[in-house]
């Protein structure tokens, strides 16, 4: 199903097509954050070039607040009432009119160059969705790694689906997608990500998606944002929905279950991958004991068996 077609508040066109020639909405999606909001909107206002539109998705009953942060900076204002991260993105490109949508979390600030750096691999058209770098402070005494290096993916390498599906290109947090290749309505599924039944994978289920139709995912480390220190889930919590996207990747992917075996086998022997991560897994549930992976699959196959798919 193709998406609607929405038109800016001000209903006219978009104008003043951004770098590339490519015009872009940038989409933020918040939750009861007006202080981190407004942060991440004053850096989108030092955005060399500028975005033609910016979006914010309230995902709650809506947040005057809010709403208040976002007209302050000309941002467009909607609410997504039902909870998830997932919902609030397939709302923003719904609304959007934009032939790229560019994606921030409301608790990153992005690089004055970050929008022009995430737009310039849509000059080839096939070029579904570029990602870029998310730093956090325990990321900056590491920046001359090999987490800088470039990656262009497509399925026509052997590793293209363990790379794009295990984090080897990119976060949600910063993220850009061609609108025209979203062709779905419900483009990132809706049981995945913060808020949703497994609270994991989101962005890589989706870069994995247009990889598998042909488009080519852009990972540049160059195009950063700045996260505040990330806090971590108990590991317990965290295996369990890792088992749970991997349900799910072997259930949607049937033509990549054999990579996924062995991909999965491979991490859990603790044997090293054959391309560089980004981010680094800290390793906990790869390390961890079998009595936590046990119970991690045994309560992860029981959620999995207990979300409906979408429709």
């Amino acid at each position: 199903m193709n998406l609607p077609v929405r038109k800016p508040a001000s209903g006219k066109e978009l104008a003043n097509p951004s770098a590339k020639g490519k015009t872009v909405t940038v989409v933020i999606c918040t939750r009861n954050r007006p202080v981190l909001l407004q942060r991440c909107l004053s850096a989108i206002a030092k955005l060399c070039p500028p975005p033609d539109e910016i979006l914010v998705v309230d995902n709650s009953e809506g947040n005057r607040e809010t709403r208040k942060v976002a007209n302050d900076y000309g941002a467009r204002y909607v609410v997504e009432p039902v909870t998830g991260l997932s919902r609030a993105r397939n709302r923003g490109l719904v609304e959007c009119n934009s032939e790229v949508v560019a994606f921030l979390d409301d608790d990153v600030t992005p690089a004055a160059d970050w929008l022009g750096l995430l737009l310039s691999p849509f000059a080839d058209e096939l070029t579904g969705a570029s990602a870029g770098r998310v730093i956090t402070p325990a990321d900056l005494p590491a920046l001359g790694d090999h987490q800088s290096v470039p990656r262009i993916l497509s399925n026509k390498d052997p590793h293209w689906f363990e790379i794009a599906t295990f984090g080897g290109l990119g976060l949600g947090a910063n993220m850009a997608l061609r609108r025209s290749a979203c062709t779905h309505r419900m483009f990132f599924d809706e049981r995945l990500g913060r808020g949703a039944p497994f609270e994991i994978g989101e962005e890589s289920y989706a870069f994995a998606w247009l990889l598998a139709h042909g488009y080519r995912v852009a990972y540049l480390p160059s195009a950063v944002v700045y996260h505040p220190p990330l806090s971590r889930t108990a590991i317990e919590r965290e295996a369990r929905n890792s088992f749970t996207y991997w349900l799910l990747l072997f259930r949607e992917f049937p033509g990549q279950r054999m990579n996924l075996v062995r991909f999965l086998t491979r991490r859990l022997r603790g044997k090293s991958l054959d391309w560089p991560r980004n981010p680094q897994e800290p390793g906990e549930i790869v390390s961890s004991s079998w009595r936590i992976k046990i119970k991690a699959a045994w309560s992860g196959l029981i959620l999995f068996l207990r979300t409906p798919r979408p429709r």
